[in-house]
């Protein structure tokens, strides 16, 4: 009877992650589609990201070794999102930044992996992006805001 009761209260914990959270953090940004408009919008992989709240895999971004000078933007509405001088190498396999533009990423908490992490979207359309760390470089922020490449479109800086 201890291992049932046990076993409800996990379950219990784990669907609390409902989709109630997601409604309520939607219902905040100014840009809402429809699913098949966003689907006839973006790629599958940008929609799995963006709308979906999936993960490319590692390493599979060609923003990873983009050291161009610009601005990143959401692939979905074009909010600008990191500047490139925000962006450096932390080896983990997606672009990383150390911070935001602010104002325009916005924030919940994610329990998909049975623990709580700091989740980013964009402050627009509410675009999933990824999730910042606190294993950033120490001389900045001490921030990591690891990125789906696939939520990111890059606006080269224009010759001056």
């Amino acid at each position: 009877m201890k291992k049932i009761c046990t076993l409800t209260l996990i379950s219990l914990f784990f669907s609390c992650n409902s989709s109630a959270q997601k409604k309520e953090l939607a219902e905040n940004f100014s840009v809402t589609k429809t699913e098949t408009e966003w689907k006839a919008q973006l790629s599958d992989l940008q929609y799995y990201v963006l709308r979906e709240a999936g993960t490319e895999p590692a390493f599979s971004s060609s923003f990873n070794n983009n050291n161009l000078k610009g601005v990143y933007v959401c692939a979905a509405c074009e909010t600008p999102l990191f500047k490139s001088e925000y962006k450096y190498d932390s080896g983990s396999g997606w672009p990383s930044f150390d911070r935001e533009i602010k104002g325009n990423v916005a924030y919940s908490v994610d329990y998909n992996l049975g623990i709580a992490r700091k989740e980013e979207h964009c402050a627009t359309c509410g675009g999933h992006l990824g999730h910042v760390f606190d294993d950033g470089p120490s001389e900045t922020t001490g921030l990591r805001h690891c990125i789906n490449g696939a939520a990111l479109k890059f606006i080269p800086k224009k010759d001056e």
